[in-house]
């Protein structure tokens, strides 16, 4: 058992300690159910909780999540529609996310793949300065991607 201010008060039966914890008009908290013997702290709950949430919030603000976007074309997609779609998804690299270029395959088009690879090979050399290939070109159904992830620089901040 941990006393009020921080001190080892040693080892005690569950009702000696929480008639220690009403003693001190506090409550009885166990800190470490696993430990054997458990770890129990007299503290004020409400205030735990409240640092408890402190402590969660400031991790959950410091993780990033990593979104997967999607940039779709197809085969005869022409140079300024392939630009725009180059540049947001420079955007999208730019913030930390990976993009996921597909390139869409209709009816007869399916007999022209080369240009859909060509089209593919273009679209990531494009981003080469701002991306990886994280997954190379692939072939599924009528789709034909690959997966972008960004350049990871140290001492940037987003």
């Amino acid at each position: 058992m941990i006393g009020a201010d921080g001190e080892q008060l040693g080892i005690y039966s569950a009702s000696e300690a929480l008639r220690k914890a009403e003693e001190a008009g506090l409550d009885l908290v166990e800190i470490a159910p696993q430990a054997k013997p458990p770890v129990c702290k007299i503290i004020d709950y409400g205030e735990f909780q409240y640092e408890q949430q402190k402590r969660e919030k400031i991790q959950k603000k410091k993780q990033h999540v990593t979104v997967l976007k999607e940039i779709r074309l197809h085969p005869n997609t022409d140079k300024h529609d392939f630009d725009f779609k180059a540049r947001h998804a420079e955007k999208f690299l730019n913030e930390g996310n990976k993009v996921k270029v597909s390139v869409i395959f209709k009816g007869r088009e399916l007999a022209y793949k080369e240009h859909g690879k060509n089209l593919l090979i273009r679209f990531i050399e494009s981003l080469e300065e701002v991306s990886n290939v994280e997954h190379e070109i692939k072939f599924e159904g009528r789709t034909m991607h690959a997966i972008l992830a960004p350049i990871k620089v140290k001492g940037k901040k987003k």
